[in-house]
């Protein structure tokens, strides 16, 4: 594959990723791993490096636009970035360590429980908890966010158990590329029980810090392709934008649908280069 048509290739894959990394709150590194490793048969390791600054530049087109309505909950965000960044840190550690095979079946493995979850709704879609645990309302996580022309108050609950889960995120973005952005939105949605867009938008305020911990560490090994990550950071950064555009604007559902066929894809391709197909 000559350069350009490499460059060409990378950029298309960069919006794509950006469009579907803001939807989902996943940051990208879904389709930016894959694409690296599957298309471009690029190294993993080099793979999840360039995928890190896709990822913070998903965080970075996106996050903004979500901030004004309310739709990042930021004293949630920072709460939970203390478990993800540490993480994060221990997950760069070990990383080169890790058989490449075993961390294709740990991604298709985590993928494909979270397409089977998304596409299950529950009750606090649009009105979050109906009350504050005793930890949540200590730290003030409560908050409301902006839809149409009215504002709609949430609470929060399970933050002891996202706290935790937190920290397997942080670990799963150094090692995978993918921001984490996966575990950080079933946290949310599942055990804080976010409203759904609040799940998502504050999970694209949060990959970019997640994947900022741990990105210099393989940018100081020479695993980022100048070649490579400035097409995708350049994509990804479009098309994040008008992703987030798109996510203040869909039905909760119809969100819910591409996180889960967005999930299922990516859990049959990483399985399938796992086993050797």
């Amino acid at each position: 594959m000559s350069p350009l048509v490499t460059v060409i290739v990378v950029l298309t894959g960069g919006v794509l990723a950006g469009v579907i990394g803001s939807l989902t709150g996943l940051g990208g590194g879904l389709v930016i791993v894959p694409m690296l490793t599957l298309v471009l048969h690029m190294p993993l390791p080099q793979a999840v490096g360039v995928s890190l600054f896709g990822v913070i530049a998903t965080s970075v087109g996106a996050a903004p636009r979500f901030v004004g309505t309310g739709l990042s909950n930021v004293r949630v965000a920072l709460f939970l970035q203390v478990a993800a960044s540490s993480g994060a840190l221990l997950g760069a550690l070990v990383a080169h360590n890790v058989p490449a095979r075993v961390l294709f079946l740990i991604f298709g493995l985590v993928m494909l429980y979270s397409a089977v979850m998304s596409f299950l709704p529950t009750q606090h879609d649009d009105a979050g908890a109906p009350a504050d645990s005793p930890l949540a309302a200590r730290l003030r996580l409560a908050s409301r966010y902006k839809s149409g022309d009215k504002w709609i108050d949430y609470k929060v609950q399970g933050v002891t158990p996202a706290f935790g889960i937190m920290v397997g995120a942080g670990m799963l973005s150094a090692m995978l590329g993918i921001g984490s952005g996966v575990f950080k939105v079933l946290a949310m949605d599942k055990l804080m029980r976010l409203p759904f867009k609040v799940s998502t938008a504050t999970s694209n305020f949060m990959i970019g810090i997640t994947a900022a911990t741990s990105a210099g560490y393989y940018l100081a090994h020479g695993e980022v392709q100048p070649i490579i990550a400035g097409p995708v950071i350049l994509g990804v950064l479009g098309g994040a934008y008008m992703g987030g555009h798109w996510m203040t604007t869909l039905p909760v559902q119809q969100l819910r649908r591409v996180f889960a066929v967005v999930l299922s894809f990516v859990a049959l391709d990483m399985l399938l280069k796992g086993v050797g197909v």
